[in-house]
């Protein structure tokens, strides 16, 4: 075997047993951010251009030209708004009500739960086989909806507690981020790919660089956020509680709203993620706005971490909860 080979057959085995590697790259992030702080601090600095980059790398691979053509499908959006802006909120409210958070953290954990989110949960949806290029051309839809929404949500669960005003600048700037840049950025790769040779290196480069990317992002994640959730813990684990549950009952409900609506074993797949996947990375500076120096931080990573491992999971869990020969039991 050449030298050469060797990273690409390093990838492969990587790829091979990504739910390992994923839950390795968690715990080693989780270790180097609690013992060296220096490790936090640089990890910290990642997180925002390793999530752009691995965007980039993941819409890469979908044919960006015949995307709206390709995921014209009205019902397919409809399921999703439905799940995300009127099955979660209601769920939310159902967990606030039966296990009540603790006051310190309640606002910012609902902020989270309520919004769907719009960068990650394309990769691991890809990574189960959903259909993700599809959930892709809905993320401007759910990243408008979301803005409209928010208020009104939290203003019904939350009550007086709500903060008064949350500004749309966040949302927007996220959008940009880490939606707009990396799907202008491939969209022109794959366009300058037919014409060049150097273009097309790089977007080879780029579509092998996806899962090394994911995991570190996962390290970089699980690295600057463990400090600020260790000194909390006894505060923060009726957070990881109702996170989990949430991500259990979420999973079960987009199983079932799958079967019942949609025909494609893609659509329902990435149906389960976009309902139990949330926006705590791009909510944390909204989130940092309305509580100041409060827990909220502390209880946006809490939910951050749970919803990784819980990620990791998905992607063996729900090939097998709709597997290729489902049918769909309404057509």
């Amino acid at each position: 075997m050449s030298r050469g080979q060797s990273p690409l057959r390093t990838i492969d085995r990587l790829t091979a047993h990504q739910t390992a590697a994923c839950l390795g790259a968690v715990a080693l992030g989780v270790l180097a951010g609690a013992l060296l702080p220096s490790a936090a601090l640089v990890a910290s600095a990642l997180v925002t251009p390793l999530l752009v980059l691995l965007l980039f790398t993941t819409f890469i691979d979908i044919p960006l030209r015949t995307l709206g053509p390709a995921t014209a499908n009205l019902r397919f959006a409809a399921v999703v708004l439905m799940a995300n802006f009127l099955i979660v909120p209601l769920l939310v409210w159902a967990l606030h009500t039966i296990v009540p958070l603790p006051a310190t953290v309640a606002v910012p954990v609902l902020i989270v739960l309520l919004t769907p989110c719009i960068d990650y949960v394309i990769v691991f949806t890809g990574l189960a086989g959903g259909a993700s290029e599809k959930l892709l051309a809905l993320t401007p839809v759910l990243m408008i909806v979301q803005i409209l929404l928010l208020p009104v949500w939290l203003g019904v669960i939350a009550g007086d507690s709500a903060p008064e005003l949350i500004t749309p600048g966040p949302f927007l700037t996220a959008l940009t981020l880490f939606i707009v840049l990396p799907l202008a950025a491939a969209l022109l790769v794959q366009l300058g790919s037919t014409r060049s040779r150097i273009v097309r290196g790089v977007r080879g480069a780029a579509s092998t660089a996806m899962m090394p990317l994911m995991l570190l992002t996962l390290f970089a994640v699980a690295a600057s956020e463990i400090r600020s959730v260790v000194p909390h813990l006894a505060d923060l684990g009726i957070v990881a509680v109702v996170c989990v549950l949430f991500a259990v009952v979420m999973t079960i409900l987009g199983w079932g709203l799958g079967a019942w609506s949609l025909a494609e074993v893609g659509e329902r797949r990435a149906l389960i993620f976009t309902g139990v996947t949330r926006n705590s990375l791009v909510m944390l500076p909204l989130v940092r706005a309305v509580d100041g120096d409060g827990l909220g931080s502390a209880a946006v990573v809490t939910q951050t971490l749970v919803e990784l491992l819980v990620m990791v999971a998905l992607v063996r869990i729900v090939p097998h909860l709709v597997p290729d020969t489902a049918m769909s039991e309404n057509r």
